[in-house]
C-alpha cells in the first residue's frame, strides 16, 4: 500500500498541488469530518476518525492500494501526524507538509516568524503571559477550551493589558476575520473554534531574571529569601524547562518568581500555611507575569499529598516538619532536587540528618552576605545573617 499523511493547509484553495495529486491516488481518506467534506461525492471510501489508535488499525486492516489521511494546516505543526506516525512506521508512509496557521497568519499581519515562539492551547490551559513577556512575538493556536478573550484576560491578569494583539479566525474561510489592538480591548470577543493570536511584546525580558532586588518585590512583614541567596538556591536546583516545581514556606514569593521563568514550559506549587503569604505570593506572581505559579493554602506535608510529582523542591520554611516535607518529595519523585535554607544550627541539623537518613547526596554551603550602606558621607557594611544552604539529590 501507498500511504500518505497530508497537510491540507487552511481550505480545499490552499492544498498544494503535490498533495492533491496524492489524494486523486488514494482510495481510501481518514480524517476529520471537516477534512472530509470536499471529498464527500468523489467515490473514495471516507472515513471520520482523528483517534490515531482507530487511524492505525483502519491502515493495518485495508486492503486499499493507496490511502491518505488529511491533517488540517501542516503536518509538522501540532498536527496529529506526530502521535500517528510511530504507530504505522512499518507501513512506511509519506509525509507532505502543508500550508500552517502560522505561515499564513503570519503573512496576513506582515509579521516575520522566524524567531516567533509558537503554542498550543488547543483543548488546554497552560502558561502564555510569562511567555508573551519574554518574547517579542508569540503565536497561540486556540480552540476548545481557551478563546481569544480567556487569553486575554489572562494577559490582563497579570499585567501585560498594553500588549498588541492580532486575532485570526476561520483562516481561509468564507468566514474569515482579522482583529487588532491592545490585550485589554478583546476581553468580550465571541469565541470561535478556529482562532489563533499573536502577541507583540516591543520590549521582551532579554535575560533570565535572577536575584531580582528584593524591594522590587510587594512586601509586608511576610518573610523573604533575600536575593543573593534566593539565587544561590535557584541556580543549583538546576531547574529544567518544563520542571514540577514545589515552593514550601513560600513567603512573598520570591523564589517562586525566580523558579517559574526558570520552567516556563512547568510550573511552580507555591504553598504556604499563612493565607496573607499565599495572597502576597499570587500578587507578585501577577506582578511578575508569571503565570505558571499557583499559589495554594495548607499545611505540610498533608497539602503535598494532592501535588504533582516535583522535579526541584525549595524549603525556605518547614515549621519543625522539614522530615516529613523531604519525605512526600522523595516519595513522589526518587529523583528529586531539594533545597533547604536554614539559619539555626537546629535547623541545618534537622536537614542533614533528613538527607542522610534517605541516603540522598547533598553538598552544604555556608553563605555570609554583606550589602552596604550610606551612613552620611561613608559607604559603611551592612551585613545579612549568614544562611546554610543544602543541595541534596543526584547531580
Amino acid at each position: 500500500m501507498k500511504l500518505y499523511l497530508i497537510g491540507t493547509g487552511l481550505s480545499p484553495d490552499t492544498l498544494t498541488a503535490e498533495a492533491a495529486a496524492a489524494i486523486r491516488q488514494s482510495a481510501l481518506l481518514i480524517g476529520a469530518t471537516r477534512m472530509l467534506q470536499p471529498y464527500a461525492d468523489s467515490g473514495k471510501q471516507c472515513v471520520a476518525t482523528y483517534n490515531s489508535q482507530e487511524i492505525a488499525a483502519i491502515l493495518h486492516d485495508t486492503d486499499a492500494a493507496c490511502a491518505a489521511v488529511l491533517f488540517s494546516g501542516d503536518s509538522g505543526f501540532f498536527s496529529g501526524a506526530k502521535k500517528l506516525l510511530p504507530l504505522i512506521a512499518d507501513l512506511h508512509p509519506t509525509v507532505l507538509a502543508g500550508i500552517s496557521s502560522v505561515a499564513a497568519f503570519c503573512a496576513r499581519i506582515g509579521i516575520s516568524y522566524e524567531q516567533m515562539k509558537f503554542l498550543s492551547l488547543h483543548g488546554k490551559d497552560s502558561a502564555a503571559a510569562i511567555y508573551a513577556y519574554r518574547n517579542r512575538h508569540c503565536f497561540f493556536l486556540l480552540g476548545g477550551a481557551v478563546s481569544a478573550a480567556d487569553l486575554c484576560r489572562r494577559l490582563c491578569n497579570y499585567g501585560l493589558q498594553d500588549l498588541t494583539v492580532y486575532i485570526g479566525e476561520n483562516l481561509g474561510l468564507e468566514q474569515e476575520a482579522v482583529y487588532h489592538g491592545k490585550a485589554a480591548d478583546f476581553l468580550s470577543h465571541p469565541a470561535e473554534t478556529l482562532t489563533v493570536l499573536v502577541t507583540e511584546n516591543p520590549q521582551p525580558v532579554r535575560y533570565l531574571p535572577s536575584a531580582i532586588p528584593d524591594d522590587a518585590f510587594l512586601r509586608t512583614k511576610i518573610p523573604m529569601t533575600k536575593a543573593e541567596i534566593r539565587c544561590c538556591a535557584v541556580s543549583q536546583l538546576r531547574i529544567p524547562e518544563d520542571a514540577v516545581c514545589w515552593d514550601i514556606g513560600c513567603g512573598t514569593g520570591s523564589v517562586s518568581v525566580e523558579m517559574a521563568y526558570c520552567c516556563p514550559d512547568g510550573a511552580v506549587y507555591a504553598f504556604d500555611r499563612n493565607p496573607d503569604a499565599v495572597r502576597l505570593t499570587a500578587q507578585n506572581a501577577a506582578k511578575f507575569h508569571c503565570d505558571n505559579i499557583i499559589a495554594a493554602e495548607g499545611c505540610c506535608p498533608e497539602i503535598l499529598a494532592d501535588a504533582p510529582a516535583p522535579d526541584c523542591v525549595f524549603v525556605g520554611g518547614s515549621s519543625g516538619n522539614l522530615d516529613a516535607m523531604i519525605a512526600a518529595a522523595c516519595c513522589k519523585n526518587p529523583a528529586v532536587r531539594i533545597a533547604v535554607t536554614a539559619v539555626s544550627i537546629e535547623t541545618l541539623t534537622q536537614a542533614v540528618d533528613c538527607f542522610k537518613s534517605r541516603a540522598i547526596p547533598y553538598s552544604l554551603s555556608q553563605i555570609a552576605v554583606t550589602r552596604t550602606k550610606i551612613c552620611g558621607s561613608h559607604t559603611m557594611p551592612d551585613p545579612l545573617n549568614p544562611v546554610y544552604l543544602l543541595i541534596g539529590g543526584n547531580a
